[in-house]
């Protein structure tokens, strides 16, 4: 488990979150929303430890997170970040790096790494993609490869920033299937997404912020009920019931009034 308790962090003499508390529990999918600059990435980089909180304290199966060394965190917590460079590398060598924080010097990949590689990338049905350079490979390709890398670095926690961004609905679904699995299997999940159907359809809990701090907590259905998804986004969010079960929806506020 990792537990914030009132932290505060930014960059330089900017402050970007304000006092934020939160637990991520494994077996669950965790999922932030809040407007553009309400501080959901700087959530999760904070949390690993990449950038410095100003205050509060951040812990990981009990110990404060400055106690761990880098490769220590990276051995507890895979992170997938919302852009990333496109190394001239095949898929994968992408996929075998994950294993890194598990080799001691020389550095030399073993037998089991190799191993673990491979099933990875079978699991994501990315295996015949694997002698392909990254730069080659379309948007939902890479991020198939990109979700092997997370399955081949086996953390007990799993981070995820706008994960679906710029992928077709399919590759959408696939992904918040993925986290789905994940969790099951007994990992934390902490997912940032823009996507307030698919965010309010796929999380077991939710966190809202708006300037850096947390304004809403609780299960999709209590944070629906709360009112603060209207407030923080000005959007009108409401649920239907349809042939394939219970859908979650967003309109303008004045196209909304009495759907809800």
């Amino acid at each position: 488990m990792i537990e914030l308790k009132n932290v505060s962090a930014g960059y330089g003499d900017t402050p970007v979150l304000r006092d934020v508390s939160l637990f991520i529990h494994p077996g669950q999918v965790l999922i932030l929303v809040g407007p553009n600059g309400s501080g959901k990435s700087t959530l999760l980089r904070t949390t690993l430890g990449m950038i410095p909180k100003t205050s509060g304290e951040i812990r990981m199966d009990g110990r404060e997170i400055g106690e761990f060394t880098t490769r220590e965190i990276a051995q507890r917590a895979a992170f997938l970040t919302q852009s990333r460079a496109v190394p001239n590398i095949t898929a994968y060598r992408m996929v075998l790096h994950a294993r890194f924080p598990y080799l001691s010097y020389p550095r030399q990949y073993r037998p089991e790494d190799r191993e673990i590689t491979e099933a990875a990338l079978r699991r994501m049905d990315a295996w015949d993609l694997r002698n392909r350079p990254m730069p080659t490979l379309s948007g939902g390709q890479r991020q198939k490869v990109y979700l092997a890398m997370v399955i081949a670095q086996q953390t007990q926690a799993v981070l995820m920033d706008e994960p679906t961004t710029y992928l077709d609905v399919a590759h959408q679904f696939r992904i918040m299937t993925m986290a789905r699995t994940l969790a099951d299997e007994g990992k934390a999940v902490v997912l940032v997404l823009h996507d307030l159907p698919m965010a309010l359809k796929h999380a077991d809990r939710m966190a809202v912020l708006e300037q850096g701090r947390i304004v809403g907590m609780g299960t999709p259905e209590e944070v629906l009920e709360s009112g603060v998804l209207d407030r923080v986004f000005d959007v009108g969010v409401f649920r239907a019931e349809t042939p394939m079960g219970l859908r979650y929806f967003c309109m303008p506020k004045e196209s909304s009034v009495g759907n809800k």
